[in-house]
């Protein structure tokens, strides 16, 4: 498996981190860690992750990710479970499109669990 650090952040090895979850042999555990994976499937440009962990009364019908998006960091500012199957991450990415200057996202994301699984509701972004 690969050494390679992971995309989300969280200073581990992406194999031991979210490789797993991406790669379908691992559940999230936590809300956060889906959080994390979901980043980390924004990078990769993982379509199926993505719309599979996103919790089917929300979920678009499809994902198309922008090519031209270079993703930046992640950097997690709280993570809150509201309830044993509910839960609150907020967050910062940063990205950007080409040449333009950098864009940070900053979001405030609900996260569900239905059975043993985390998936990802919706989300509010917010203002600096």
């Amino acid at each position: 498996m690969s050494t390679t650090a992971c995309p989300c952040g969280s200073g581990l090895a992406f194999a031991g981190c979210c490789g797993p979850l991406l790669g379908g042999t691992a559940t999230a555990q936590t809300a956060e860690q889906l959080m994390r994976s979901r980043y980390c499937a924004y990078v990769r440009g993982a379509r199926d992750y993505l719309l599979a962990s996103w919790h089917p009364s929300t979920r678009p019908a499809a994902i198309e990710p922008d090519a031209g998006v270079r993703w930046l960091g992640l950097s997690v500012k709280r993570h809150e479970q509201s309830g044993p199957d509910a839960a609150v991450v907020e967050f910062v990415a940063r990205y950007r499109v080409g040449g333009a200057a950098a864009v940070r996202l900053h979001e405030v994301s609900r996260f569900v669990r239905e059975g043993e699984r985390w998936y990802y509701v919706d989300g509010e972004f917010r203002e600096r």
